[in-house]
């Protein structure tokens, strides 16, 4: 089945965001997303281009493998289309070099059955609140029909996800989202490792968050798996 028209995708989207339960409102989104755009696979995240990123659902273990390489790499689609307001796509992975180099090389080895991705930002009005990200199997990606379907779809995410864009301002707790340990691996975990590695070796958090991405490149590890062991096992000075 292809991609609905952009209206017709839209509307299907909102109409699912409204009879969503509040906890399950991200996994809703992304599976109607997938399901109008007739995409493989879909991620939501807020605040995607800073250290304080929030997963908010990975529709399966690929798209949250996408997710995953981009934070650790810091550089990909989501983060550019976050960041610049603006779609970003890479298509043709297996075959061309992308505008993000750490990111296409670590795709095409650990992720050769992703063909194209296409994030697109979420905003309100004018302030970007993070991306959606979409991926493939097929190299060329989502055609022009499709990808004005996905910038309608995302202005739909965007507004359903506002209150919890609110929440995340006005608490210090993570959102009740399911899957609850993907959420908290993907935030508040995260955080607490920053924050431990940062008061370790007497860093600011960004070069905290830098010294855990390096030590993922240099282990082949994830963001995530570098969190757990931080936490498990704090490194000494």
């Amino acid at each position: 089945m292809g991609a609905r028209r952009p209206s017709v995708a839209a509307q299907a989207v909102s109409e699912a965001a409204r009879h969503a339960e509040a906890a399950e409102l991200p996994r809703t989104l992304c599976d109607a997303a997938c399901d109008v755009l007739a995409v493989e696979g879909a991620t939501l995240s807020l605040f995607t281009d800073t250290p304080a990123r929030q997963l908010l659902c990975a529709s399966n273990d690929t798209a949250l493998r996408l997710e995953e390489i981009q934070f650790t790499v810091a550089e990909g689609p989501c983060i550019a289309a976050a960041s610049e307001g603006v779609p970003a796509v890479a298509s043709g992975l297996r075959e061309h070099v992308t505008p993000w180099p750490f990111f296409g090389a670590t795709v095409v080895e650990q992720l050769p059955e992703v063909g194209a991705v296409c994030a697109f930002p979420l905003r309100i009005v004018d302030q970007t609140l993070g991306s959606m990200e979409l991926f493939t199997r097929a190299d060329d990606g989502l055609d022009a029909s499709s990808l004005d379907a996905g910038a309608q779809v995302a202005d739909a995410v965007a507004k359903a996800l506002l209150p919890a864009h609110g929440e995340l301002f006005d608490s210090s707790v993570s959102p009740q989202w399911q899957p609850p340990d993907v959420v908290r691996a993907h935030w508040s975990s995260t955080h607490q490792a920053i924050g431990v590695v940062a008061a370790r070796f007497g860093l600011s958090v960004d070069g905290a968050l830098a010294t855990m991405r390096a030590e993922a490149f240099r282990t082949g590890q994830t963001l995530a798996e570098i969190t757990a062991t931080v936490l498990k096992r704090p490194p000494r000075p």
